[in-house]
């Protein structure tokens, strides 16, 4: 009988097993994880909800979802898309529910279900939780030893590698280091933080960098937060890491140009010349913030409309448009934790995600140098990564 041996029971890995399990049941699977439960972090995801795909639209370039790895998931996505995902799911008694933000999770809202059914699909496979992999060799024909065992292929499905993949070091293959992605922004100044809590649709960016992304935009006691933040930590994650999380984040808080902004301040004060500027905030900015804005343009509390001026009318338009913030580091986001980097892409054939210096032996996951922005993408990779690998086993 032919061995396959799956480090990891993450979300790639159990649904891989899960779908060896239904496309070669001939197939004896054995999957190792180093904790105490299987997809431990799938429990949590989402806030214990699991978004587990996303929907898509609105993505205009894969790359926009995919900062790395775009190449391979279009691939993959080809092989097992989102659309298969919850047909897969809904097919094995989890329904799913698909939100206004474009993010899919189980109709229930509760992730043990997402764990619960992977769990069954895996029936019949060797399970051996506390086992930490130590070394995967090459043992000629007959396959891989992974720490002296003897398995014909072997799948390597680790996730996330912050401390580095010391299990593959004999082997050679290209690694790229591993660096936090998916991180919010701490940021030291007192009188935005103060303003905790408050969300607010805005476009945030990397002062001297091509990096930036749009969405709501969390406000929070340590600094900013919410989609916004956590895309632009996604798409800067590398850039970040090599200037140790330093550097200038510049908000525009009405998500237009300055000519705009400017057009939309000239019609305010031509409608409401003898009112305050603090009682007639634009659409959709909270009063909290628009006084926290025009203190930092340097307008006086009492200013009405008539009174703004040239000078002051440009200091508000490059305060709302542009307002910056030193960057003083990162924070983790909730429980949640992506890495860029891991397993180098030119190390595996594309098309079966097989090593190519190592026939048999194959990567599913994040622990190839593949991830997302939040929102279920993460996951939809390890969904199809998953599939891909399982598809390509059942057939040799």
């Amino acid at each position: 009988m032919r061995r396959v041996a799956i480090i990891g029971a993450g979300a790639a890995g159990c649904f891989c097993a899960s779908q060896l399990r239904k496309m070669a049941p001939e197939l004896s699977v054995t999957v190792f994880e180093a904790g105490r439960k299987p997809l431990a972090k799938v429990a949590i995801t989402g806030g214990g909800r699991c978004n587990l795909t996303n929907s898509f639209e609105g993505i205009r370039s894969l790359s926009e979802a995919y900062p790395r790895g775009e190449r391979v998931m279009k691939r993959a996505l080809k092989a097992f898309s989102q659309e298969d995902t919850i047909r897969w799911f809904s097919a094995r008694g989890v329904p799913c529910v698909l939100q206004e933000d474009h993010c899919w999770f189980p109709a229930s809202q509760d992730a043990m279900d997402i764990v619960r059914c992977l769990l069954r699909g895996m029936q019949g496979a060797d399970i051996r939780l506390g086992c930490k992999v130590q070394r995967i060799e090459p043992a000629g024909q007959a396959g891989y030893l992974v720490d002296g065992e003897p398995f014909n292929a072997v799948v390597v499905t680790s996730g996330g590698a912050p401390k580095g993949l010391p299990f593959l070091e004999s082997l050679g293959l290209e690694i790229v280091p591993p660096v936090p992605s998916l991180f919010t922004f701490t940021v030291g100044d007192p009188a935005l933080r103060s303003l905790m809590g408050l969300v607010v649709p805005a476009a945030v960016g990397l002062s001297g960098t091509p990096f930036k992304a749009d969405g709501p935009l969390l406000i929070t006691d340590w600094g900013l937060s919410g989609p916004a933040a956590l895309k632009l930590s996604s798409y800067a994650a590398r850039h970040l890491a090599d200037t140790g999380y330093k550097g200038t984040l510049a908000v525009n808080w009405l998500t237009v140009n300055e000519q705009q902004v400017r057009e939309r301040l000239l019609e305010a004060a031509s409608a409401h010349p003898q009112k305050l500027l603090t009682s007639t905030p634009p659409e959709r900015l909270p009063g909290r913030l628009w006084e926290h804005l025009l203190a930092k343009a340097g307008l006086r509390s009492n200013l009405r409309w008539a009174e703004l001026g040239a000078k002051g009318l440009n200091r508000l338009v490059a305060t709302l448009t542009c307002d910056t913030y030193p960057l003083a580091g990162k924070s983790r986001f909730r429980e949640e934790f992506v890495t860029a980097g891991g397993v180098a892409l030119t190390n595996i054939d594309p098309g079966t995600l097989e090593c190519k210096a190592y026939p048999g032996l194959y990567f599913a996951g994040e622990v190839l140098d593949i991830d997302a922005i939040t929102g279920g993408f993460n996951l939809q990779a390890a969904w199809s990564t998953g599939h891909v690998v399982a598809t390509s086993l059942s057939r040799t």
